[in-house]
């Protein structure tokens, strides 16, 4: 697995994204398979671990914390406040905050988060500032080493971009959604912001393994937010729909270079792009974990392939994205 900087210290180019711990969503995890998860996650040398203080109400966090406890080797975790507890939608005080942290912190077991990001807040907050003083402040007293944002659209990105003691942006990266390349990944690069990528294969469909006939349980989001009914609809296939989604990975096939597979390509994909910290798939199984992770070992796209990509995605999917980005 190979490195990459961030937050001052060097964390694995692929980490894992922790939602489906929470069980949320898609068919429930118990514990003990849960750890199969994480260990794994460890035996493929990932180091760097995405989870936030809603996935499960808190379960994500605690089934981590409880199983680092005990580990001499930490890894780098970052999780995220703003869309659970008293906080959403208008009531980002600091005294919320603070409440978030200090609950953060007792289930992941810890003095100090590693990386605490806003969860996708609304616009207004974030343009409002107050909330990057209150991290600030924070972060003076030691409840937080980093503070970051996971945001919605390239405009917020930018914006949170330029905030004094910013580490860090997570947004909605692959192959479908490369809007953020002409101007967010320059700027963030140039700050000193790290670029955590999310939905890498776009809710699974650049996994290459959905069909027509694919069934997604009831309480899954590729089930009831298909169109946005219960958050942004670019949470879920990257703002496609479903059918869209599909007939535009059998067109992806036909530029896949060698032998490599969907997945492969799209991950691998966005390793290329120089801003990229870290992607972090989510995996409800060991051999996701497995998989996810030799994309650090493949070598770097033909740069034919970037530049059929980059042409595919503006002439055959920017057309077709749905809600705000």
């Amino acid at each position: 697995m190979k490195t990459r900087a961030f937050c001052g210290t060097q964390i694995s180019e692929v980490g894992i994204g922790c939602w489906q711990l929470g069980g949320d969503w898609g068919p429930a995890i118990d514990r003990d398979k849960c750890f199969e998860i994480l260990t794994a996650a460890v035996d493929n040398d990932i180091s760097f671990f995405d989870t936030a203080d809603v996935y499960g109400a808190g379960r994500s966090e605690s089934l981590i914390g409880e199983f680092f406890k005990d580990k001499q080797s930490k890894p780098f975790i970052a999780t995220k406040f703003g869309r659970g507890g008293d906080a959403y939608p208008d009531r980002y005080t600091e005294d919320v905050l603070r409440r978030s942290v200090e609950a953060s912190l007792t289930r992941l077991d810890v003095d100090s988060l590693d990386l605490l990001q806003l969860h996708c807040i609304p616009t207004a907050v974030l343009n409002e500032g107050k909330i990057f003083e209150q991290l600030r402040k924070i972060k003076q007293e030691g409840l937080i080493k980093h503070f970051g944002a996971s945001v919605e659209t390239v405009e917020q990105g930018i914006y949170c971009a330029q905030q004094e003691g910013l580490s860090s942006l997570q947004v909605i990266i692959n192959i479908f959604r490369q809007n953020a390349l002409p101007e967010l990944f320059p700027l963030a690069k140039k700050n000193g912001v790290g670029i955590i990528a999310r939905l890498p294969l776009a809710s699974g469909l650049l996994s290459g393994k959905f069909t027509q006939t694919t069934k997604f349980s009831e309480g899954d989001h590729r089930n009831f937010n298909r169109d946005g009914q219960c958050f942004n609809v670019g949470e879920t296939f990257s703002g496609l729909t479903y059918e869209k989604g599909l007939e535009l990975c059998e067109k992806l096939n036909t530029l896949k270079p060698g032998e490599v597979s969907l997945a492969e390509m799209s991950l691998r994909w966005i390793l290329d792009q120089p801003a990229i910290s870290t992607i972090i798939p989510g995996a409800s199984s060991v051999q996701q974990v497995k998989n996810n992770a030799k994309a650090s070992d493949l070598p770097s796209l033909p740069e034919e392939t970037h530049q059929s990509l980059s042409a595919f995605y503006t002439d055959e999917v920017e057309a077709f994205i749905r809600g705000e980005y």
